[in-house]
C-alpha cells in the first residue's frame, strides 16, 4: 500500500508527541513536514522554517529528519509534497481558528484530523493523577503543587511531568530533569519554561520534561509512587490517567466550551476545579457550573480560590508599579491581567504604569500583536534578544517598583533599576476539596485510608 503523506501543525509539543506515539515507525504514513506558527510560543525564537526534527528521534523511516516549516507556507506544502493529511497538533485555539484551519486544508484537496487519546496517550505502570484545564492561565501549576503538597504528606514519592517546550537542540532535550536551579541554568531555559519549573523545584518537586515521552516515563517510573502529569496549556493528557484533574478560570466563563482541546478536557475530567473565585462575579461561577454539568454531569466540581501575596506589600502601596505578567497567560491564553495587578490593586497601588509607549523591539511587536493587552507587560522570553527587549522595556517605564506577577524570579533574569515585588499565588479550595479527592481514589493510587484522615 502506498504511504499516505501527513503534515503535522503545532508547536514544539502535541506535534512531535503525536508523530513519536503514532507516525514513528509507522510504514504506512510519510510525514514530510512539521509546521509551526508565529503565533504560537515556537514563533518567537524566528528560526521554524530553519529547523529539522533530528533522525535520532524522527527513527529509521526518516534518516534526513522531518523539516519544520512556517504554516504560512501550508497550501504550498500541501500541493508540492501531494499531502493527502494534515494533522492538527496544537492546543488553546478557539473552535472557530480551528475550523478555519480546516477550511484551508479542505479547500487544497487534502483530510484534516486529530490524534485521538487512544492512539496517543502512554499508559504506566505507576498511577498517574493528571492536571489539566480548559484555557492556559487557569492555574493549573498552583493545583499540581496543592497535589504534590498532599501526596508527599502522606508519605508518597511524587514527580511532576510537564508537557514540553523544547526550543533548543531537540536531540539533546529528549529527556529533561529538574531538581535544582542550577539544572534550569544548566537547560538554557527559557523564561516561559522557568515560569513552569521554578515553583516546582523551590517547593522541592522534581519536573521531567522533554521530547520523547516514552522514554521520559520509563525514567520517572523508577523514581516515584505516582506521577503528576502537568498539561501545558489546556493540552490533553500524554499519560492516561488513573484520575482526571480539569482546571477551569472564573474570570473567563463560556471559555471551557468554546477552545480545543479545552472542551474536550472538560468532557473527560473526573473532577473540575473552578479556580479564582474570590475574584469572580458569582454569575460568572454559576456560568461555568452549569456548562459543566451540561456537558459531563458525572463531574464533580471543586470551588476555590486564587489567593495573592507578597513579601514586602509597602513597596507597592501608594506606589507607581509597572506590571509584569505570565507570558502565555496574556498572549495565547487572551487573558488581560494576572495575579500581578491583582496584586497591584489589593496593596493600594497609586498608579498603575502603561508600558506600551515604552516597549522595545519584540515586546513591542507582542503588544501590536494581541489587543487584549492594556497596561501590563507579558513576561516574554523566547530567547536572548525577547529577554534583552523585556530588560529595556521595563527599565524604560518610570516607576517605583516593578510587580513580578510571573511564577519566574524575575528579578533573577533582567536587571532592573527599581526593586521587584515577586507575587504568590496559590490554589485555596473552598471545603476539602482536593483532599477528598484522595479519599475517593485511595485504592488506585495506592493510598492507605486512614493516612488521608490526618
Amino acid at each position: 500500500m502506498q504511504r499516505k503523506n501527513v503534515v503535522i501543525m503545532g508547536a514544539a509539543g502535541r506535534d512531535f508527541h503525536d508523530f513519536n506515539t503514532f507516525f514513528r515507525g509507522n510504514e504506512n504514513y510519510r510525514v514530510v513536514a512539521f509546521t509551526h506558527t508565529s503565533t504560537q510560543n515556537i514563533g518567537e525564537i524566528g528560526r521554524e522554517d530553519e529547523r529539522v526534527y533530528p533522525p535520532e528521534l524522527a527513527g529509521e523511516l526518516y534518516p534526513d529528519g522531518i523539516p519544520i516549516v512556517s504554516e504560512e507556507d501550508l497550501e504550498s506544502i500541501i500541493e508540492s509534497k501531494n499531502v493527502d493529511q494534515v494533522v492538527f497538533s496544537y492546543s488553546d485555539i478557539s473552535h472557530e481558528d480551528v475550523m478555519h484551519t480546516a477550511s484551508r486544508v479542505l479547500s487544497e484537496g487534502a483530510g484534516f484530523r486529530f490524534i485521538g487519546p487512544r492512539e496517543m496517550m502512554l499508559e504506566s505502570n505507576k498511577p498517574i493523577v493528571a492536571v489539566d484545564a480548559v484555557r492556559t492561565g487557569c492555574g493549573k501549576s498552583q493545583v499540581s503543587r496543592r497535589i504534590v503538597k498532599i501526596l508527599k504528606d502522606h508519605g508518597k514519592d511524587v514527580v511532576v511531568v510537564r508537557e514540553p517546550m523544547p526550543y533548543g537542540d531537540l536531540h539533546e532535550q529528549k529527556v529533561q530533569r529538574f531538581e535544582t536551579m542550577e539544572d534550569l541554568d544548566r537547560e538554557n531555559t527559557t523564561v516561559e519554561e522557568r515560569e513552569e519549573y521554578e515553583q516546582h523545584i523551590e517547593n522541592g518537586n522534581v519536573v521531567y520534561a522533554g521530547v520523547d515521552y516514552k522514554s521520559i516515563l520509563e525514567e520517572v517510573e523508577e523514581e516515584c509512587d505516582i506521577i503528576i502529569w502537568e498539561g501545558g496549556n489546556n493540552e490533553l493528557p500524554f499519560f492516561k490517567p488513573d484520575v482526571h484533574i480539569v482546571v477551569a478560570d472564573a474570570l473567563r466563563p463560556g471559555h471551557e466550551l468554546s477552545f480545543h482541546p479545552g472542551e474536550a478536557n472538560l468532557r473527560s475530567a473526573d473532577y473540575v476545579v473552578v479556580n479564582k473565585e474570590n475574584s469572580a462575579e458569582v454569575e460568572e461561577i454559576e456560568r461555568i457550573v452549569e456548562n459543566t454539568k451540561k456537558v459531563n454531569p458525572d463531574a464533580e466540581i471543586i470551588h476555590a480560590d486564587s489567593t495573592v501575596d507578597v513579601e514586602n506589600p509597602e513597596m507597592i502601596e501608594n506606589k507607581d508599579v509597572l506590571v509584569v505578567e505570565d507570558g502565555p497567560t496574556l498572549t495565547h491564553g487572551g487573558a488581560s491581567y494576572g495575579a500581578g495587578l491583582i496584586a497591584a490593586r489589593k496593596y493600594n497601588a497609586s498608579k498603575i504604569v502603561d508600558p506600551r509607549n515604552d516597549a522595545f523591539g519584540s515586546i513591542k511587536d507582542v503588544f501590536e500583536r494581541y489587543n487584549n493587552l492594556k497596561r501590563v507587560v507579558p513576561a516574554m522570553g523566547y530567547s536572548k534578544e525577547q529577554i534583552e527587549d523585556l530588560e529595556k522595556t521595563i527599565n524604560s517605564c518610570r516607576c517605583d517598583a516593578v510587580i513580578a506577577g510571573t511564577p519566574m524570579d524575575l528579578s533573577g533574569l533582567v536587571d532592573v533599576d527599581v526593586p521587584v515585588v515577586r507575587v504568590r499565588y496559590r490554589v485555596k479550595e473552598r471545603g476539602r476539596g482536593l483532599e477528598k479527592v484522595f479519599r475517593e481514589n485511595s485504592e488506585d493510587l495506592g493510598l492507605r485510608t486512614k493516612d488521608l484522615y490526618k
